[in-house]
C-alpha cells in the first residue's frame, strides 16, 4: 500500500497511524489535509522545527519556505551561511552546531577542540538569539579509562558553561544510540553517551540550569524504551527533542512503533513548551508530505 492509499484508508487504521491517542477524526484530518498546500499546523503548545540534514540533497532555503508553509517555526542542524536568510524568511535557528559526535570530549585528544569550538559555537548562538548549543560524548577508544573520560567531559563541558551562562545559552548533551549500524546516520557505534540514564546522571553530575539533555526519541526508543515514564521522571533535566520513526529513522507513520502524540502529550504536561525538531530520514517519495505528515501527527496530542 502507498501512502497516498493509506492516508485514504486512515478511517479504518487510525490506531496503527497515529497511536491509540489518535482518533478516527484524526485520521481522516490528517488524509484531508497533509496534501493541502494551504494546511497550516496549529497547536504552538510546541514550537516544531526540523534538523536540515535529513533532508539533503535540498537546499536550505528551498526546505525553509516548505517550513513556513507547513507553519514550522524553526530549523537546525543547517549551515551557519544559512542563518541569515532562513532568519529574514521568519524562521528561528532552535539549535546551534559544534564540534560533531565523533570527536568528543572523552577521548584527550579532542577535548581542546571541543572547547574551542563550543566556545565559537555559544558566541555564535548569542549573536543570532539561539538560546541552545548541541554538545557530545564523542566516541569510545581503544584503551579508554571509563572513569578518566567521564571526568574528561565534565571538565569540559565545565570549561564552557561560565560563558554560556553569560550568554544565556543552554548546552543540550545528546544521547545517541550505539546499536543501529545498519546505515549511516541509523545509530551511532561506539558512542560514549549511548545509555540515557547515564546521560542522565552527567547532566546532574554538571549540576547547571544551562547544562541539559537532548532527549532524542528515536535513540532512547532503541537503547532503552519506556519512554513516556522516562520524560516524567527526567523531564527538569531535558532541554530539547528530536523525533524519528523507529526502526528505519522514518517518517512517523504506520510503519514505525513509536507512538508519538502519546509520548507529545506527555511533554506538553511536563510543561515543556520548546522545540522539538523532526529529525526523520525521508523514505515517502514526497519528502514534504512527509514533513507535513510527521509535523501534524505531533500537532495531534
Amino acid at each position: 500500500m502507498n501512502r497516498r492509499s493509506f492516508f485514504r484508508s486512515g478511517a479504518a487504521a487510525s490506531v496503527t497511524t497515529l497511536g491509540m491517542a489518535a482518533t478516527t477524526a484524526s485520521a481522516l484530518t490528517i488524509e484531508k489535509s497533509a496534501a493541502d498546500p494551504a494546511y497550516k499546523i496549529k497547536n504552538h503548545r510546541l514550537k516544531q522545527t526540523v534538523m536540515g540534514w535529513c533532508f539533503k540533497p535540498m537546499d536550505t532555503l528551498t526546505l525553509a519556505k516548505h517550513c513556513t508553509d507547513i507553519g514550522l517555526v524553526g530549523m537546525e542542524g543547517i549551515d551557519k551561511s544559512s542563518y541569515k536568510d532562513v532568519m529574514a524568511m521568519g524562521l528561528k535557528i532552535s539549535l546551534v552546531g559544534s564540534h560533531g559526535f565523533t570527536n568528543g570530549p572523552c577521548n584527550p585528544k579532542f577535548r581542546d577542540e571541543v572547547v574551542s569550538k563550543l566556545t565559537d559555537s555559544i558566541n555564535l548562538a548569542a549573536d543570532v538569539g539561539c538560546k541552545k548549543v548541541i554538545t557530545f560524548t564523542g566516541m569510545k577508544f581503544e584503551g579508554m579509562d571509563r572513569e578518566e573520560a567521564i571526568k574528561g567531559c565534565l571538565d569540559s563541558w565545565k570549561k564552557v558553561l561560565p560563558l554560556a551562562e553569560q550568554k544565556g545559552i543552554t548546552l543540550v548533551f545528546e544521547h545517541l544510540n550505539s546499536r543501529d549500524g545498519s546505515k549511516p546516520m541509523m545509530g551511532h557505534p561506539g558512542y560514549f553517551g549511548d545509555d540515557v540514564d547515564f546521560c542522565f546522571d552527567l547532566v546532574k553530575q554538571i549540576g547547571s540550569p544551562n547544562f541539559k539533555l537532548l532527549f532524542d526519541i528515536y535513540h532512547v526508543q532503541i537503547m532503552n524504551g519506556d519512554v513516556i515514564r522516562r520524560i516524567r521522571n527526567n523531564h527538569e533535566l531535558v532541554g530539547h527533542y528530536h523525533t524519528a520513526g523507529n526502526p528505519g529513522r522514518c517518517e512517523l507513520d504506520e510503519n514505525q512503533e513509536i507512538n508519538y502524540p502519546a509520548i507529545v502529550k506527555a511533554i506538553i504536561d511536563t510543561g515543556y513548551d520548546d522545540f522539538i525538531a523532526q529529525e526523520f530520514m525521508p523514505t515517502w517519495q514526497d519528502p514534504i508530505l512527509a514533513l507535513r505528515h510527521s509535523a501534524m501527527v505531533c500537532d495531534l496530542a
